[in-house]
């Protein structure tokens, strides 16, 4: 994803094959992102999941998924292996534990298990003989957690991309605040008559991203590759932007994957927007309820809304999702995959995977007509929407049906 410069960690570098594993429990509460990918491809910070592994352990780092996924995931598996599981994030500490596992151990935490060393996987932790960690673990389990770690993630993934290497220069136009140190431009970056604010963090910009003139951005943020930040666009940290994105207007503490588009005026805060999704001109999202009260969200794995416990939450929106101009988006709203929502007024806080409407109601998005714009939307990024792909959107559609059932 970025141009990687692998750093000599101080653990042993011969590190067995390591795969990512993830637990259906976790994989229900992260919908609906996990419809479309495994956990370890969740963007926290600069880096998916995987590639803070990879950027940890120095080599190719695979998935242990979904069967419907495996073809475009593949688990690599070799005579021993270390499994850990996806939610969990790398670092000093836990990967001298992980690397000092022997075969058919389990590193087990509160009940939990974090990895273990096998020629196989088994889901079951009493197969393995238990070792207790007893260190500090960063996971992302929850939606929210991919918006409220970001912060996070991004000062973790900047010091360990940045450490040895040397930014791009930035040009005179632009105006830093706060220390010049905290910014990073990747080769072919472009940056003017825009504002830079380190004081909150670090701000990082990949290569051939571009941020347009008399935008102003508070750290922490990043944004990745071939992505543009539109004129005069207000960022205010922590914000991902993964890589080819357009986003313009007002983003707040929010996470954007990839392959996505916010390209004008509009309010976006405290939100997780997926791959592939259109956000219309002046749509905007609300992210505090008016009595200041917890916000509840919809769990796929309770089939029911629960508490977050934040005050502030906003949208979250699964792949292939598109919304019309002046959509108005109700605090704490879940999106599921390849929904269009359109139309005035509010639409209900749980929108079902393709799903067609708005306010007024919604029908069923046909599957023949929602595969051809998902094939339109690959062909301008110079992409096939080939087999793979097209078995997994059939894959949702189906197992979906039930909640736009429900919607009639």
């Amino acid at each position: 994803f970025f141009n990687l410069i692998f750093l000599t960690p101080n653990y042993d570098r011969q590190m067995t094959n390591l795969v990512l594993f993830e637990l259906e429990e976790d994989v229900q509460s992260l919908l609906p992102f996990t419809f479309t990918r495994p956990i370890a491809e969740i963007r926290v910070g600069i880096l998916n999941i995987r590639e803070k592994w990879e950027k940890w352990v120095g080599r190719k780092v695979s998935i242990l998924t979904r069967g419907y996924l495996q073809k475009k995931f593949r688990a690599e598996l070799e005579g021993d292996n270390l499994f850990v599981n996806a939610c969990v994030w790398p670092d000093e500490e836990l990967l001298h534990a992980i690397n000092h596992l022997q075969s058919g151990d389990a590193l087990v935490k509160d009940g939990c298990m974090i990895a273990c060393r096998a020629g196989s996987f088994q889901m079951d932790v009493s197969k393995y003989n238990e070792v207790t960690y007893h260190g500090q673990i960063i996971q992302t389990t929850r939606l929210w957690h991919i918006f409220n770690m970001a912060g996070q993630g991004i000062e973790t993934d900047f010091a360990r991309l940045t450490k040895g290497r040397k930014s791009a220069a930035l040009s005179s136009s632009v105006t830093v605040i706060g220390n010049p140190e905290l910014i990073f431009m990747e080769e072919g970056a472009v940056a003017e008559a825009c504002t830079f604010n380190t004081k909150s963090g670090p701000i990082y910009i990949a290569a051939d991203a571009e941020v347009m003139e008399g935008s102003h951005v508070r750290g922490p943020f990043s944004l990745g590759e071939h992505s543009q930040l539109k004129l005069a666009s207000k960022i205010y940290g922590p914000t991902v932007i993964g890589p080819h994105c357009k986003v313009g207007g007002e983003v707040n503490n929010s996470v954007i994957f990839g392959y996505s588009n916010k390209a004008h005026d509009g309010f976006l805060g405290n939100s997780v927007i997926g791959e592939w999704c259109n956000l219309g001109a002046d749509s905007n999202n609300s992210n505090l309820k008016n009595n200041y009260a917890p916000v509840k969200l919809w769990s796929y794995h309770k089939k029911g809304f629960v508490n977050t416990g934040l005050q502030f939450c906003g949208l979250f929106m699964g792949d292939h999702s598109k919304c019309g101009i002046n959509t108005m988006f109700n605090t704490g709203t879940v999106v599921g995959v390849s929904a269009n929502i359109f139309g005035a007024g509010f639409p209900r806080n749980f929108i079902p995977s393709f799903a067609w409407g708005g306010a007024q109601g919604f029908s069923e998005y046909r599957m023949k007509d929602a595969a051809e714009v998902a094939q339109r939307v690959f062909e301008r990024r110079g992409l096939v929407f080939d087999e793979v792909e097209a078995e997994i959107f059939n894959h949702v559609f189906e197992s979906t049906a039930d909640f736009r059932n429900s919607m009639q």
